[in-house]
């Protein structure tokens, strides 16, 4: 089993930014491929950014390529989801997954809110 908790969410205005972590504890987390995803009220959850085991590869939606980084600290057991020059649109919880298997995601954290204010 793989323990996921999200924090950094909270309240940000439109073209602000905020940094999302993702803490892992459980198994090792370098074997590991990390995902973010989100979910707005009334919506589906939608892919976000990925991440690989070794950060040698990195996938984004395109609604946030050039302004969303994704990053990990293997070391910290950590990943992270940098958002700049945020939208209200980008409001949504937001969720951290690990998966072994690229895209496949076995482990999901609980979601931290992220609101942007117009």
């Amino acid at each position: 089993q793989v323990q996921l908790v999200e924090s950094g969410g909270g309240l940000v205005h439109s073209g602000g930014s905020l940094r999302l972590s993702c803490a892992a504890s459980g198994r090792t987390f370098s074997n590991y491929h990390m995902g973010w995803f989100r979910q707005a009220p009334g919506k589906e959850r939608e892919f976000v950014a990925a991440i690989s085991r070794s950060s040698g590869i990195t996938n984004y939606a395109d609604s946030v390529k050039g302004r969303f980084t994704v990053s990990r600290d293997n070391g910290k057991s950590t990943a992270y989801l940098q958002m700049s020059s945020l939208k209200p649109e980008d409001a949504a919880v937001y969720y951290c997954a690990a998966s072994r298997v690229w895209a496949k995601y076995e482990y999901w954290g609980q979601g931290t809110q992220v609101t942007v204010s117009s």
